[in-house]
């Protein structure tokens, strides 16, 4: 992510040097850099998804095992490549590479051939690995796989292209198509919900629940929650293939960890110790676990196993135990690695839960910006990935159960070569979805909808196209309801999101844009080193007792997994600590880390916690901190606990912490393009950045505006682009 101080080097005046220096209309050595980030977010989240994104999902799928007559096969992946796009084996031309503007011109799409190395064994002897195309993906233009990338403008119109072309989009059939950028729940991250419909799940449901987006590295999302009890026990309710179960929490507790029933009591009831009900709840959660036999840890997955396995396509011969163990990785606070670190989180959700149900804190309004996050293309793009990889696995076990005994004398590598080939082609189902916005998945992929993922980048003027890539959409679930909450302009959302740039009519509120500082987060970092760096601050391990009372603690969450717990009169320290660290790049602190500290003021506020955030697809923008002068990025949910100020003369010392660049930080790319906006009304901007959209231009760029005679004093920005 570029976080270099672009925003702070920005002219004071407007200048008129493209229609004085001699070479105004001459082709520059680079392009511009202002126009090339308004696609950065969609080119970013492709190129992490083909490169890091795509190793993580080979490791991720796991082996396929199967029995054919009375051989045990196994098929897993051991690399896959992306390639560029280019033509086939033996045709005859002059150029390999397949460029943008060919597929325009022949309507054929411009994608990549996917190139798989599939190891398989049998009866657990490996026998190679072979070398296998999975059929051709799209290439999203100008991203690292695009034959564009790095071309400077003078190369860009050689190959047909505008010499500020931007890309973030694919070619389907010849036409260009972006995929929406959608709102999301914030993943990994514990939300306090009080949903009625949630009484009809059972008799004894009420309408509390904790809801929890979990989102693997490699983007595989599955919604978890923990329901609330009348009788006061909790149910954790998953989807796995779109169907929805219920298990009690004991049973998921005791499956996670072979802890004793004492110490898993005693996690549960902490910072609640007196509390005579919650301590009641924990024991009876626990009792019911034993009344079914289940005593230990492996008494406990034998009868997970053995009643979920049906559902679960596992070989035949794996036991019980297995089968829930797989239950547990794919279900189950799947962000997370140990089982350890599952057990911590679940106990700490529950008594999140506890305190929410006795109304000790407040509901988080899942509308709110801080709760959300954005689904990008190329997290899409790997989820689904990822799921046609599986796919054709499975194919392949179809293909030798019908052709075995054809193909199939001896297991060589010739004969399994034949059996790959006739595997199911990758090409037609990416093509689909991108042609049809529908989504054609048979797991859900975590999503909240299936249709309308992708739209037409339709060039009507550069301000309509420019739009679809700053455009984050709510979602078509929510176009249909009837409730208004979901359209409501929150302050929160100040900086991230433009209050002005949104359509009139029935996407009113829902088909929101981004800022103009507005970033998303693309890169990940391992963040390994930041528990012993918290400890080293004064935090205390997880397993460890400090100081004060657990009531009086603040617990720590870094990505999603409970880390340990800090005093409450030292966590402001640690958090200036953290934030030094962060700003001035040392201690291997990403520098968009979101540290969010929610404070105890003993009332029915948020749940309290220090939570630290280093995840992707978290919308971020740059600030001036004050106290060290130097820029930093702060996050959705990190800017209400911080307090930002506009002008020199509404910071107070002691209490500003940080100052925006310049005023207008709050409006999109295209409202910045209206003359003296703070002069109209609020609809008046937010018609003019709909009727600049609409207006016909024979020309791809021009502004909305001519100013024969600019006033010497103006104070709005205008970004425009000489039209060669």
């Amino acid at each position: 992510m570029d976080v270099h101080n672009k925003w702070t080097d920005l002219p004071k005046a407007p200048s008129l040097k493209n229609l004085t220096e001699g070479r105004f209309g001459e082709l520059k050595d680079r392009q511009h850099a202002a126009v090339q980030d308004l696609t950065k977010a969609h080119i970013q989240s492709f190129d992490q998804a083909v490169t890091d994104g795509l190793s993580r999902v080979v490791q991720a799928i796991p082996p396929l095992e199967f029995k054919y007559k009375n051989d045990r096969i196994s098929l897993s992946f051991v690399e896959a490549t992306i390639h560029s796009p280019s033509v086939g084996k033996g045709s005859i031309c002059k150029e390999l590479k397949v460029f943008p503007a060919e597929c325009r011109g022949r309507r054929c799409s411009y994608k990549g051939k996917l190139v798989a190395d599939v190891s398989w064994s049998v009866n657990g002897h490996p026998k190679g690995i072979i070398k296998q195309s999975l059929g051709h993906v799209p290439i999203m233009v100008k991203s690292k796989l695009c034959n564009l990338y790095n071309m400077s403008p003078k190369e860009l119109v050689e190959h047909h292209e505008e010499a500020e072309e931007m890309g973030g989009y694919f070619i389907v059939n010849g036409i260009e198509k972006v995929i929406r950028m959608l709102i999301m729940p914030r993943r990994n991250y514990p939300i306090a919900m009080c949903r009625p419909k949630w009484k009809n799940r059972g008799q004894g449901y009420t309408q509390y629940g904790i809801s929890m987006r979990c989102v693997k590295e490699e983007h595989t999302a599955i919604n978890m929650n923990l329901h609330y009890l009348e009788n006061g026990m909790v149910m954790v309710n998953f989807i796995y293939h779109k169907e929805l179960f219920f298990l009690p929490l004991g049973f998921a507790l005791k499956a996670l960890v072979d802890f004793s029933d004492f110490q898993i009591y005693k996690e549960l009831i902490k910072g609640r110790e007196d509390n005579s009900f919650h301590k009641a709840c924990a024991s009876e959660m626990l009792r019911v676990v034993v009344e079914e036999g289940c005593t230990t840890r492996s008494k406990v997955l034998s009868y997970l196993g053995k009643r979920f396995r049906v559902k679960m396509n596992l070989p035949e011969w794996y036991t019980n135990e297995q089968c829930a163990t797989y239950l547990l990785d794919e279900c189950i606070c799947i962000h997370l690695k140990s089982e350890v670190e599952k057990f911590y989180l679940l106990c700490l959700m529950t008594r999140k839960l506890f305190t929410f149900a006795k109304q000790e804190c407040m509901e988080e309004n899942c509308d709110s910006i801080m709760c959300q996050e954005v689904l990008t293309p190329g997290q899409l793009y790997l989820m689904f990935l990822k799921e046609r990889m599986a796919a054709w696995l499975v194919s392949v076990k179809l293909s030798i159960d019908k052709r075995g005994s054809k193909l199939v004398s001896s297991w060589s590598s010739d004969n399994m070569m034949r059996i790959f080939n006739t595997g199911s082609d990758q090409s037609k189902a990416f093509e689909y979805l991108l042609a049809t916005g529908n989504l054609n998945s048979k797991t859900g992929l975590g999503m909240l909808q299936n249709t309308g993922l992708c739209v037409v980048a339709d060039k009507l003027n550069f301000i309509r196209y420019l739009s679809h890539f700053r455009c984050v959409h709510r979602g078509a679930a929510f176009a249909k309801m009837r409730t208004t909450s979901v359209r409501k302009l929150l302050p929160e959302s100040w900086g991230f999101l433009c209050p002005v740039h949104t359509p009139d009519g029935e996407p009113c509120g829902l088909m929101n844009h981004m800022t103009a500082s507005c970033e998303i987060v693309a890169s990940s970092l391992p963040t390994t080193s930041l528990p012993a760096l918290l400890c080293s601050l004064g935090m205390t391990p997880v397993d460890g007792s400090p100081g004060q009372a657990f009531s009086d603690c603040y617990p720590v969450v870094l990505d999603g997994a409970f880390v340990g717990w800090v005093e409450a009169d030292l966590a402001p320290a640690v958090v200036s600590s953290l934030r030094r660290f962060k700003v001035q790049r040392e201690k291997r602190i990403p520098p968009w880390t979101e540290i969010v500290l929610v404070p105890i003021t003993g009332k029915a506020s948020l749940y309290p916690g220090l939570f630290l955030f280093t995840t992707p697809c978290r919308m971020m923008r740059p600030v001036h901190n004050l106290a060290l002068g130097q820029q930093e990025l702060i996050g959705t949910f990190e800017q209400l606990y911080v307090n930002v100020g506009i002008l020199e003369d509404e910071v107070e010392a002691g209490v500003t912490t940080h100052q925006e660049h310049f005023p207008h930080s709050m409006l999109s790319v295209v409202a910045n393009f209206i003359p003296y906006s703070d002069h109209n009304q609020s609809p008046r901007n937010m018609y003019q950045c709909q009727m600049g959209k609409r207006e016909e231009n024979s020309e791809s760029r021009q502004n909305i505006y001519s100013l024969p005679f600019p006033s010497d004093r103006l104070y709005i920005y205008l970004f425009s682009v000489p039209v060669n």
